[in-house]
């Protein structure tokens, strides 16, 4: 395969003809399957499909988010078969939720990227499926906005994160994971007055009217009141839900780019998210695990489950 083939949606180690053939693809995605799901690219009567975004090329630190997708599928499989604890329901045997691989990109094109990202999400939602990404780095959750807002109209975003991430920047052409959520504001893919970004510990003078929950208010109100004060802002909104790993202490997640002390511990983070059930959440990605500084795995342990906690959420509000 060319490398200008390399955007078409394709992964020959599931969708060749027969058992032979050579695969020009890119060695850092590939099959593991997330939860054991059913790895597929047909998403017939499928409910929300997973999907690895392996792109690292906006990093401004530390990279190798690219490996991101396959070590938090791979830490996928150390989760109990068992319906998720903290849960009353199973949402793996209630909704087909497929594993739709990696998408492919030609990472030589990064300007191509932002488009095939966005083409590659729409394809996911023209087929009424919802759609939780794998990254990668942060940059990835700007194209996906992008395909979600051309559905659902604005959003409310709620993301968890160390920085805000809307530092200016009035180049849409830059490829960069500190910028993008400025550029949603100014593309008006999301609502800031109804939008929330939590675990923030880094300066930024103009947050855009998001609405700002920094750690040490987690720290100190506690993980419950802060939930409260979350679904007061976004209401019924229908809303998109980002997790970028350095939210949590880098004593949790030391596996990322941009580490940042003072971060959210696992046991809060695995509260806030549970407490959550009931927002309107139409879809989410987990972003920023970056594997060659993840020396236990502890990090991508965190992502999938994060991960499992997003299926969660979804499915709630798909049972209303």
């Amino acid at each position: 395969m060319a490398l200008e083939d390399a955007g078409n949606e394709v992964d020959t180690a599931i969708t060749r003809d027969g058992l032979k053939g050579l695969s020009f693809e890119n060695t850092f995605g590939g099959i593991t399957s997330f939860l054991r799901r059913t790895y597929t690219k047909d998403l017939h009567n499928v409910d929300i499909a997973v999907t690895g975004v392996p792109f690292d090329q906006a990093v401004t630190n530390r990279p190798g988010t690219r490996l991101g997708p396959r070590a938090i599928r791979e830490a996928s499989a150390l989760q109990s078969p068992d319906q998720a604890y903290g849960w009353d329901f199973d949402v793996l045997s209630e909704f087909a939720v497929a594993d739709y691989g990696d998408m492919a990109f030609d990472y030589a094109q990064i300007s191509q990227f932002p488009e095939t990202l966005e083409a590659h999400i729409k394809g996911i939602l023209d087929q009424d499926c919802a759609s939780l990404a794998l990254g990668g780095d942060h940059y990835i959750t700007f194209p996906i906005l992008r395909a979600y807002a051309k559905k659902f109209g604005p959003l409310s975003l709620l993301q968890f994160d160390a920085h805000t991430d809307t530092w200016p920047d009035d180049d849409m052409g830059r490829v960069d994971h500190g910028t993008m959520f400025y550029k949603a504001v100014k593309e008006g893919l999301i609502d800031p007055k109804r939008s929330v970004q939590v675990g923030i510990r880094t300066h930024n003078a103009d947050t855009l009217g998001v609405n700002i929950i920094d750690a040490r208010e987690v720290h100190e109100t506690g993980p419950v009141a802060v939930v409260q004060k979350i679904k007061s802002i976004l209401g019924d909104h229908q809303t998109y839900l980002t997790f970028d790993i350095d939210a949590l202490d880098p004593a949790f997640a030391p596996g990322t780019g941009t580490p940042v002390w003072g971060g959210l511990t696992t046991a809060q983070t695995s509260i806030m998210l549970r407490d959550l059930a009931g927002i309107n959440l139409v879809g989410g990605d987990i972003v920023e695990v970056s594997p060659p500084f993840d020396t236990t795995g502890a990090t991508a342990i965190a992502g999938a489950h994060v991960a499992m906690e997003i299926l969660n959420l979804w499915a709630v509000t798909r049972r209303g």
